[in-house]
Parts: structure tokens; C-alpha cells; sequence
């Protein structure tokens, strides 16, 4: 049987406050028991973070005949009914022996498998449903929570002893913005830090607007604040960015989610401060790999966690090598 190439590496590695790593053993992948067509739509692929998703589910098809992946996602992150008019159209047409799913909407995505009899998988973001076999993705409320007491551990070693947070966050109710949301709350008071809930600021996961938000925080805190997290990478950077030139702002500990290669580079570069590092790469490979072994008949987990780690200065070089490694650069 074939094993796999680079996810094993961050397969189950998890990195906390205390340092310490938990890494899954390398267990020999599913071999296809016959031709098998699989779906997989994903929530964008406009972005870094996406494109390792597309990358790892066509490696598992690569290394494993009889297996073929179609990827595909909407232009941003909310385009809901882009999203939802791909998902309804595939399943309707039938033509893809699984489907692997990551939601934009988990409650829409529901009603719609309500009526189909498709194996389905969810991937990075769970969806609600009987019909679901497998989530597949990042806890992201524990990596969240890692993270947060990594920042709070920061921001004390660079000298702040009023230790508040500020969260730049994403789209508001979506499921994986809450739950990275609940995890930044309970790090940051659990490390003896002050998350202000009241103050987050909403950005739709993107760049532009967490600079809107950056400079909202920087006008209603002109002193600086010890904390600023954001759900994903690019709003983390986009935020760092726009106070670089505020003196008020130069020890302010930016905390961002995902573990893009621009983010470590920034981190490289002293812009961003460390990110939590999802392993999407090794997320979607699994998906591929638990619908093949579904689609042989075996038992597959309920929840497969593909891990976490913590990115600092330390560590930024040899992720960003780990990631171009996924992708041949």
C-alpha cells in the first residue's frame, strides 16, 4: 500500500502554550477498490489557504489509480449562493460516487442534503446533519484557545502588564468564526489576559476590511492594546500592516489564524507576531482518503482532526519550506 507523501509530516501535530507535540503515527492510506469519481467543493480557492486543500485532495487522486477528484469553490468566502448553487447541482446530477463538502452556510448545506442519499464528507467546517459521515478538519476551537495563550505568554515577555485582546473576526455566524472565536475568549482570560468580548470587530474574512477595523481599534485605543487576534492570515497581516507606522502599537502581540506562507514571511519579516497553522494540505487528503475507505465498505472516524501547530520567528523558515514542498516550489 502507498504511503503518503509530506501530509504525514503534520499529520496530528499539535504545538501548545507548554510546548509540548503530539504527533499521530504514519498509518498506510486506503487503496481504491475500484473507480471511484469524488467531488470536492470548497468554500473558495481564491485564496493560499485553498489552494493547499485543492493541492492535497489531488494528491491522494495522483498517488492512487482509480481515483479522480474534481475541486472547485466560488469566488470569495461569501458567495453563499455561488457555493450553494455548486452543491445543489452536483448532487442533483449524480454523477460522482462522494462528495466532499466545506460549507459557507452548514445550516443551507443541511436542507439540501436532506433529499439526497449521496456519501458525504465534511471538510474544515463541520455540517450539522445524519447524512454527514466524517468531519474532517483543524479543532479550531482548541487551536484558537493554543493560540491565544501563546499570544498572552508573548505579549507579558514584551512588557505589557494590562494584557487586553481585540479580535479582528470573520463573517459573523459562521460556525468556524465562532468557534476560533470561543477559543480566542477562553485562552486569553484562561492565560490571565481580558478578551473584550464586546469590542470584536467583524472583517468577512478579508484583507480590506480588517484595516478598516485596525484603524477603528487604533482610534479607540490610542495608547495601543497588548492583543490584537484575528481569524484568519490575511486579515492578521492587513491589521500589523496598518499600525506598523503607529509607535503606540510597535509591542502589540498580532495573532493570526491558518499558517499561510505570507503570514510566516511576515512573521520572517517582524510584521506579524505568529499564526495558528492549520495543516489544509494534509486536511483534505484525509477527506479523499476516509471517502475512499467508506466507499470500500470500512469504518471510518466520525471526527478526524488534522492538527495544529504554533508559528513563531523560530519556526516560520521551516513551515514556509514544508508548505512549498506541498506545492513543488
Amino acid at each position: 500500500m502507498k504511503k503518503r507523501l509530506f501530509a504525514a509530516i503534520l499529520a496530528g501535530m499539535m504545538v501548545v502554550s507548554s510546548a509540548m507535540v503530539v504527533t499521530a503515527s504514519d498509518a498506510e492510506t486506503a487503496e481504491p477498490a475500484g473507480e471511484y469519481h469524488i467531488d470536492v467543493i470548497c468554500k473558495t480557492l481564491s485564496s493560499e489557504y485553498w489552494t493547499y486543500i485543492e493541492a492535497g485532495a489531488k494528491a491522494y487522486a495522483a498517488e492512487h489509480e482509480g481515483v479522480t477528484v474534481d475541486v472547485k469553490g466560488p469566488p470569495s468566502e461569501t458567495s453563499y449562493d455561488e457555493q450553494m448553487n455548486m452543491i445543489q447541482t452536483d448532487l442533483a446530477a449524480g454523477g460522482y460516487d462522494g462528495y466532499v463538502i466545506a460549507p459557507l452556510q452548514s445550516e443551507m448545506v443541511v436542507n439540501l442534503l436532506q433529499s439526497s442519499d449521496a456519501p458525504v464528507m465534511a471538510l474544515d467546517t463541520d455540517i450539522p446533519s445524519d447524512k454527514v459521515i466524517s468531519f474532517i478538519g483543524t479543532g479550531n476551537k482548541a487551536a484558537a484557545k493554543a493560540g491565544a495563550e501563546a499570544a498572552v505568554e508573548a505579549a507579558k515577555a514584551a512588557g505589557w502588564e494590562e494584557i487586553k485582546c481585540i479580535e479582528i473576526a470573520g463573517v459573523q455566524g459562521d460556525a468556524t468564526n465562532t468557534a476560533r472565536m470561543e477559543g480566542y475568549k477562553e485562552g486569553i482570560n484562561g492565560a490571565g489576559g481580558e478578551f473584550l468580548e464586546n469590542e470584536v470587530q467583524y472583517a468577512n474574512a478579508v484583507a480590506d476590511q480588517a484595516v478598516t477595523c485596525m484603524e477603528a481599534i487604533m482610534s479607540n485605543y490610542p495608547d495601543g492594546i497588548a492583543i490584537v487576534c484575528a481569524n484568519n492570515d490575511d486579515m492578521a497581516v492587513a491589521a500589523a500592516r496598518a499600525a506598523k507606522a503607529n509607535p503606540a502599537y510597535e509591542k502589540t502581540i498580532f495573532l493570526g489564524f491558518d499558517g499561510q506562507i505570507t503570514a510566516a514571511e511576515a512573521i520572517l519579516n517582524n510584521e506579524l507576531t505568529m499564526t495558528t497553522a492549520q495543516n489544509p494540505y494534509d486536511m483534505s487528503y484525509k477527506a479523499v482518503e476516509a471517502m475512499v475507505k467508506y466507499l470500500n465498505g470500512e469504518e471510518v472516524d466520525k471526527v478526524i482532526d488534522s492538527g495544529y501547530t504554533i508559528v513563531t520567528a523560530d519556526t516560520a523558515q521551516e513551515h514556509i519550506d514544508k508548505l512549498k514542498g506541498y506545492s513543488g516550489q
